[in-house]
């Protein structure tokens, strides 16, 4: 037997796919101290197993740089949100929850707008507009007809991403022009990964030009459970600097005086649609919390 290094590339039924250094991919367990986490080792994942032939048994999970809980995979480089222009209409809080979401686990993101060909008049100047001051690459697409993708590829070369975004914004077609032997089709199986779309729980890594693309099952539901209200001004990069200026610890944001955060917003430090976000999900998360008491 021989100790190497690998990273989970699969998960399945128990067993963990490991992509080693050596580019073997090998069948492994995990050691008995592990199982006591269920969840605990995750696509993504860096893991030193022992080897025998073609399998092995993870005996140490190394340091994660981050961890996407759902779905479950670690160590991503690109959170890619991906959205339409139009079919279907593009949603400012969508758009600002996914971005949260990668700020609360510390994922670089990047916005896609694709069908911009379909877009309102100003719409891409307003998403410009918004978004790259805040240090957020803005990529503008046609998945259909492969525009616009070569940045986008780009970004990704030697790295791990994911794409994520509400369905029927082009993820698929996106990812097929960026990967053609996906061949990802909305109810049809996909030849590489072996799986029709939403059969799969769990995230898995397809390699990609050095790199990998996060196949990343349900990623078009936003899940703001993980969150803490303290967060919610974290998750906005532009709030975070005026919230600890507030007069009143644990200010809302919306009818104390003294608001610095307001008083950004007014002058125009801070984008209407991000603060309308902001406030939407301090009051989505609130309700849950009270929900959550009931129980």
């Amino acid at each position: 037997m021989s100790e190497i290094t690998g990273r989970v590339i699969k998960t399945y039924n128990g067993y963990y796919y490991v992509l080693g250094r050596d580019g073997v991919t090998y069948t492994a367990k995990v050691r008995g101290r592990l199982k006591k986490n269920r969840f605990l080792l995750a696509a993504g994942d860096w893991v030193t197993l022992e080897t025998r032939g073609e399998e092995g048994m993870i005996e140490t999970i190394l340091p994660r740089r981050n961890l996407l809980q759902r779905p479950l995979v670690a160590n991503l480089d690109w959170l890619f949100a991906v959205f339409a222009a139009k079919d279907p209409d593009p949603s400012f809080l969508l758009i600002d929850k996914l971005l949260a979401l990668a700020e609360a686990y510390d994922i670089p993101a990047a916005l896609v707008i694709n069908k911009c060909d379909l877009a309102a008049e100003g719409f891409l100047a307003a998403i410009r507009s918004i978004y790259e001051p805040l240090g957020y690459p803005v990529y503008f697409v046609e998945a259909r007809k492969g525009k616009g993708l070569d940045p986008i590829r780009a970004k990704m070369t030697g790295l791990t991403s994911a794409f994520g975004g509400p369905s029927g914004a082009g993820k698929s077609t996106l990812l097929n022009h960026l990967d053609p032997s996906l061949r990802l089709e909305t109810g049809a199986v996909s030849e590489k990964i072996g799986r029709g779309r939403h059969t799969t729980r769990f995230a898995q890594l397809l390699p990609f030009e050095g790199g990998f693309i996060v196949d990343t099952p349900g990623f078009g539901n936003i899940d703001l459970r993980e969150l803490e209200l303290p967060s919610v001004e974290a998750g906005f990069r532009e709030l975070a600097p005026y919230a600890g200026q507030c007069r009143f610890t644990g200010c809302t944001h919306t009818h104390e005086p003294d608001c610095a955060v307001k008083a950004a917003l007014q002058e125009g430090k801070i984008a209407q649609s991000r603060y309308d976000s902001s406030i939407m999900i301090r009051q989505e998360l609130a309700e849950q919390k009270k929900r959550g008491k009931k129980r």
